[in-house]
């Protein structure tokens, strides 16, 4: 295999280019799609990842994803690889992909159980928390201990772990934490396990992704499926909801009388907080009611499996959902979990991953039927996938040119006010 080396442009070509990405920055216009160049243009992409991707929080797996000590997971985030492994006290630790001797990809797989992280390829080998165990034949006054794996910020909050990259990590997550756990934790992720987890290549720009997951403007003639359960109503400023959708919201109203009496007797929060820009770890939570059954992201709403999470006392809960920038969103249900979570490939493909975690006693054909559960958002997935293809063509073309947000995507624009934001610090512009 012919390796194609990375190519920069010359100290003058990047300063040309920097100059011009500075402007394009500055000049972004409120309320309006983001420039053909932040979604089509390589060195534009080389910069979301050094801004965005090594400067803020990732959500990159839940606890159940390493249930026991030595399990670990692997990640990708562009030229960056990250372990996140269960020690043996049980604490979720993250490391980077990369062994002290002389810079060998230590797990090749994505996921997997190690007693001991051993190189491939010299055998070094670390313990579940870093250190340096062995190393061969050394010189007299070789320290094992300054040869530790380099350790990778990590946050667990509520079950959902976070990592970032960067040496100083964004301080608000510790807030953000307190904030949302309170919502997530009667879900109680440390007690779940993962019934089905699938990977999803978009050929997408990344912020076409998330744009594309802030709104729900194109849910009521593209997801069928959705809609069975997810109000179309989403968004709309009550006094702007169309007619046609007037019997769609009567029945919301309806269900969010029911979902609060059910949400105050298993002492659940619902009450939204949006602050999906204005800081670096921007976010959005929120508990609302289901269409159908109002149990559970179905076909008919009915419930998705027989064994609640938790300690909850009823299956008509509705959906807590929450955002957080840049990579993920979440939907919290009485019966199961659903996570999503994105990672840039290029400047043109998204990997996006989605699991399904039920109650750990939870059985597969006994508790649940699997194609029932994953039915939805396997669907919806794959048709956000073809939409945000479409859009990814559109904006390449030379006759585009960006157009007004429409008042049901204001947390499309808030993405993009954010994600100003992070290019703007990055370059010392604030």
């Amino acid at each position: 295999m012919t390796t194609i080396p990375e190519t920069r442009p010359t100290a003058s070509g990047q300063a040309i280019f920097d100059a011009q990405w500075r402007e394009r920055v500055t000049a972004r216009r409120p309320g309006y799609s983001l420039e053909a160049p932040f979604y089509t243009d390589e060195a534009h992409f080389r910069k979301d990842m050094e801004a965005i991707f090594s400067r803020t929080w990732l959500f990159v797996a839940s606890v159940a994803e390493v249930p026991e000590p030595g399990d670990y997971v692997t990640i990708d985030v562009g030229r960056d690889s990250v372990i996140v492994i269960r020690d043996d006290d049980e604490e979720i630790r993250a490391y980077h992909n990369v062994c002290r001797h002389r810079g060998a990809r230590l797990l090749m797989d994505s996921s997997g159980s190690v007693g001991n992280i051993v190189c491939g390829y010299h055998q070094w080998t670390y313990s579940p928390d870093g250190e340096l165990m062995h190393a061969g034949l050394q010189a007299p006054d070789f320290d094992r201990s300054c040869f530790s794996l380099r350790s990778v910020h990590t946050k667990v909050i509520a079950g959902l772990v976070f990592i970032c990259l960067a040496a100083d990590p964004p301080e608000d997550i510790h807030e953000v934490a307190d904030r949302i756990s309170p919502y997530i934790a009667p879900h109680d992720l440390t007690r779940t396990r993962v019934a089905h987890q699938e990977d999803l290549v978009e050929n997408a720009n990344w912020k076409l992704v998330m744009e594309n997951n802030r709104e729900c403007y194109h849910c009521e003639g593209a997801h069928p499926e959705l809609t069975a359960t997810f109000f179309p109503t989403y968004g709309y400023p009550e006094d702007q909801i169309p007619k046609r959708l007037l019997p769609a919201h009567a029945r919301y109203l309806e269900a969010e009388k029911r979902l609060t009496v059910d949400a105050d007797r298993n002492g659940l929060r619902s009450r939204l907080i949006t602050e999906l820009s204005g800081r670096p770890t921007g976010f959005r939570i929120q508990r609302e009611a289901l269409d159908g059954a109002g149990e559970s992201y179905t076909m008919d709403g009915g419930r998705a499996s027989r064994r609640l999470l938790g300690s909850f006392d009823t299956h008509a809960l509705g959906r807590l959902s929450l955002h957080v920038q840049p990579n993920t969103w979440f939907h919290f249900l009485s019966d199961h979990v659903v996570t999503f979570s994105l990672v840039p490939l290029s400047v043109d493909r998204t990997l996006v991953r989605t699991t399904w975690l039920v109650h750990e006693d939870a059985e597969a054909g006994v508790d649940y039927d699997l194609d029932r559960l994953t039915e939805v958002w396997h669907k919806t997935n794959a048709e956000d996938a073809e939409l945000c293809e479409r859009a990814q063509l559109g904006v390449s073309s030379p006759a585009y040119v960006p157009g007004p947000y429409a008042p049901t995507e204001t947390d499309v624009d808030a993405f993009c006010v954010w994600y100003i934001e992070r290019l703007r610090e990055y370059a010392g512009m604030e």
